[in-house]
């Protein structure tokens, strides 16, 4: 018992000389050591996905910009939790079987949808699933009155569900995209994550399964999350 005491005290004092990090060998997987997720619902079986942490965040620092006739894609979920002073909720989805939605549509191309005509879009984890996703933005910015606002987010780092379609981002990327339809004097981009979130939504763990202390440290290495505020030109 003593040696082992000693060597776990050596361990200890190797690590802090490391600057924090383990010696090679000395890392404990630990419930991580498998090749298959834990799950593949994004969490939700376990409690609420890792990455809605930072969307809800996100869209809360922002709640002032959901206001007006306020646009959603599937359903307000965003739009009631976050809104002040919505006169007018709007849901869209290219499906005609749901019930919340009061626009059905192809983002790509809402032709029946008037331009001009929403005080804020609010279009969290869609746009990466939509092939086109230049010409969809484009229809969101044609929608948007002067001076309206859309709040998006979309995926950084992410299990892939169907590759035919989706889209893998940067905040770079994201900058760039955004940038050609709203122009880049016109965005806030900023990126959520670090190591150890990416790593647990990767596994499809729930949120609670980390500590608030673990989504405050950011790394611009390992985004998780990117969110975008952009403002169309008044």
């Amino acid at each position: 018992m003593a040696v082992m005491t000693r060597v776990r005290g050596r361990i200890r004092r190797l690590r802090r000389w490391l600057g924090g990090r383990p010696p090679v060998g000395t890392v404990r997987f630990g419930s991580f050591r498998r090749t298959e997720p834990i799950g593949r619902d994004w969490g939700h079986s376990r409690g609420m996905p890792v990455d809605r942490v930072y969307i809800d965040r996100f869209m809360s620092e922002h709640r002032a910009d959901i206001r007006g006739r306020v646009l959603e894609v599937q359903y307000p979920v965003y739009t009631t939790r976050f809104g002040t002073g919505v006169t007018r909720s709007e849901v869209l989805d290219i499906r005609d079987d749901n019930p919340a939605a009061t626009i059905v549509a192809d983002l790509r191309s809402a032709d029946g949808v008037r331009g001009d005509t929403f005080d804020c879009v609010v279009l969290t984890q869609t746009l990466h699933l939509i092939h086109e996703h230049d010409r969809a933005l484009r229809e969101v910015h044609r929608m948007l009155k002067p001076g309206g606002v859309l709040l998006a987010t979309v995926p950084g780092i992410s299990p892939v569900v169907d590759p035919t379609a989706e889209w893998c981002y940067t905040p770079r990327s994201v900058r760039a995209l955004f940038g050609r339809v709203f122009g880049s004097d016109r965005l806030d981009v900023v990126a959520y994550g670090n190591v150890l979130v990416a790593t647990a939504f990767l596994y499809q763990l729930a949120s609670r399964e980390l500590r608030a202390a673990d989504y405050a440290a950011q790394d611009s290495a390992y985004p998780l999350v990117i969110a975008v505020r952009a403002v169309k030109t008044p």
